[in-house]
């Protein structure tokens, strides 16, 4: 019995040996296909020289199913993302067909890039209803887009298109059990949504799965998950600000306080900004305030530090300069 409850670990833990065979039309030198992925902080990159349009990719991968980009680059100069696809590297031959672009390719020929297909396919009406929102909003004049009631319905359907993408991930997680797509589906869906929404996907699903790295990563983040709940004391934390003094969270008991993350490189956060302002600028007088922690890059202080002045955050900011190694963020 014991032998046997183990065996799926040990399964698991084996190396496996993959091979990807490729045809995309019929390129020739100096055409090539580069495949890249990461392994622990790894980076891993190879390519190889398609001859008649076909490429192969062959290597050996442990700890479960691994995260790939293949991209094609008809000159032959180097990596770049103008025309790529996803793919997972796991046991077995992994067969990716295109008749011109890679990114137009069907893959297919293990369980995983399987169940991929599958999940891209659940997920086609949520970015069709994206795409149609973002076409709306290109095809908008100027003094529309910047009208109120512009910005308030867009953001409502937005709001919408976030509810059933987050439906159709719970759905999948929940039908898969067997599938890391549906962990890999989680991991998405975890970044909207509350501890107790999240810990039965993950408690549903099976014990490979769990066992593979990204599992065991996962299982560690839900004590961590847990912890900031909805309705739980926010982890303690202390952090210097941009003078470098050191601010404690515990000082600023009997407030309403928002701990906003975000860097000065991030695009989506510097678009928020201006409605975090205006949030700030409305409510400060009713004990709200907002301590921003920023995951900036160790060498990015200044870009840091001009960010929150071209952007005009006039509240507490913090930042241990240590990019995705914050100390507050990893609370």
């Amino acid at each position: 019995l014991i032998a046997l409850a183990i065996l799926p670990a040990f399964v698991v833990a084996q190396d496996s040996k993959y091979k990807v065979q490729g045809s995309l039309g019929t390129y020739n030198a100096p055409a090539k296909v580069y495949i890249q992925y990461q392994v622990g902080k790894t980076v891993k990159m190879d390519s190889v020289t398609l001859k008649n349009g076909n490429f192969q990719f062959t290597g050996t991968i442990s700890g479960g199913p691994v995260y790939a980009n293949l991209m094609f680059n008809a000159k032959g100069t180097g990596m770049n993302y103008n025309d790529y696809k996803l793919i997972y590297l796991e046991k077995g031959t992994i067969t990716v067909t295109g008749a011109d672009l890679l990114g137009n390719a069907k893959v297919s020929g293990t369980k995983t890039n399987d169940d991929n297909v599958r999940y891209d396919a659940a997920l086609k009406p949520v970015n069709d209803a994206y795409d149609a929102l973002e076409a709306k909003k290109k095809t908008a004049d100027t003094t529309l887009q910047k009208s109120e009631s512009f910005q308030r319905e867009n953001n409502k359907t937005e709001k919408a298109i976030e509810a059933q993408e987050a439906e159709a991930n719970k759905q999948f997680i929940k039908d898969n059990p067997e599938s890391f797509i549906s962990l890999a589906a989680l991991e998405g869906y975890a970044y909207g949504a509350d501890y107790v929404d999240i810990a039965p996907l993950f408690n549903g699903l099976s014990a490979n799965i769990k066992q593979t790295d990204d599992g065991k990563k996962f299982a560690k983040r839900m004590p961590k998950l847990k912890a900031v709940a909805l309705g739980a004391i926010a982890p303690e934390f202390a952090e210097a600000d941009t003078s470098g003094k050191i601010i404690n969270l515990l000082s600023f008991r009997g407030k309403y306080v928002l701990i906003d993350f975000w860097a000065s490189w991030c695009g989506p956060c510097r678009e928020e900004n201006p409605n975090v302002v205006k949030a700030f600028n409305h409510y400060k007088g009713q004990k709200f305030t907002i301590i921003g922690v920023s995951l900036d890059q160790p060498n990015g202080k200044n870009k840091w530090l001009a960010a929150i002045h071209k952007d005009g955050l006039n509240w507490t900011q913090v930042s241990d300069l240590k990019y995705w190694d914050s100390k507050v963020a990893g609370k």
